[in-house]
């Protein structure tokens, strides 16, 4: 009898290199407490994810939210609540969204943040788009706000 203990291994092996380790973390905007109407969005031009901006802006507008974008340390005292946002891309072959920060602020308090970490690995979805990555994200952010939403 032939050992399997090496194929066995392989195996493991060949399963931790195509896995990847994404992390979401989401402190979500209470409704009751935050009933946001406009959100304001600082646009971040070191962002290099370029469709990062127009993603945000239809998945708040998604929720019932209005949002007006505003250059970076720009947005108007008007505004009650904010948005500010972060991203960095990876490159394995192409460039890929590998880190996403989310702010939602009420004057300077921060209310809520939400957080994406690819953690690296060869998984293929590193490459998936910034809709198809975000989305979660968002929509958890956004949990209390699901009655507001609107079909796309």
């Amino acid at each position: 009898m032939k050992s399997h203990q090496p194929i066995r291994a392989s195996i493991l092996f060949a399963l931790f290199l195509v896995s990847g380790c994404t992390t979401i973390n989401v402190k979500k905007i209470d409704r009751a407490s935050t009933p946001i109407m406009l959100l304001c969005i600082e646009e971040n031009p070191k962002v290099l994810v370029t469709d990062l901006l127009s993603f945000l802006e239809t998945s708040f507008q998604r929720y019932g939210i209005k949002t007006a974008v505003y250059r970076e340390n720009s947005v108007s005292a008007s505004c009650e609540y904010s948005l500010w946002y972060t991203a960095l891309r990876g490159w394995d072959l192409a460039p890929f969204l590998n880190f996403a920060e989310i702010r939602i602020r009420r004057g300077p308090e921060t209310m809520a943040t939400a957080t994406y970490n690819h953690g690296g690995g060869f998984a293929l979805n590193k490459w998936e788009s910034t809709e198809t990555k975000l989305t979660p994200l968002v929509d958890e952010l956004l949990a209390d706000f699901r009655s507001e939403a609107k079909a796309p």
